[in-house]
């Protein structure tokens, strides 16, 4: 879900990606921001960059 996020989908994208309802997307969304402790979806994104969650982990040093 943190990667759909990470892509800019909305509740709804993501319910239908996930085929859930789009209350329950939000509700998963709401959760995740907040076991991120950020405030919001750029936040989030920002997190799954890092992680390299959102797409392809940049080289690691050697």
């Amino acid at each position: 879900m943190l990667k759909l996020i990470a892509e800019g989908r909305s509740n709804r994208e993501i319910g239908e990606a996930l085929f859930i309802s789009t209350k329950t997307a939000s509700v998963h969304v709401s959760n995740i921001l907040a076991k991120l402790n950020v405030s919001g979806r750029g936040e989030a994104a920002a997190v799954a960059h890092r992680e390299g969650i959102a797409g392809a982990r940049p080289p690691s040093p050697s």
